[in-house]
């Protein structure tokens, strides 16, 4: 079984669980792009065993984007301005 620790992205980068139809996850896609921010996404649609993931870093709840950092951390629908900081790219 996998654990949030399998998802640990490189330095530098994130990985952000989201689903296809998810309007919050497309509009963070497009800004980490934008800004060139390097990310691994993860549909839980699509990935068994990451919708318990998801509920883990958040209380229950299947709540998308969440996203986790270099460190181990997670944030759930985090500002570009967060992942940056979070980063260290600011």
């Amino acid at each position: 079984m996998s654990t949030l620790a399998d998802f640990v992205p490189a330095e530098g980068t994130i990985t952000m669980f989201s689903t296809e139809w998810c309007g919050y996850c497309k509009r963070l896609k497009m800004m980490l792009e934008k800004t060139g921010i390097g990310y691994t996404e993860v549909d839980i649609e699509r990935t068994p065993g990451t919708p318990e993931l998801v509920e883990e870093a958040n209380g229950g709840n299947q709540t998308v984007p969440t996203v986790v950092f270099p460190d181990g951390s997670t944030a759930t629908n985090p500002s570009l301005q967060e992942v940056r900081s979070r980063l260290g790219a600011e």
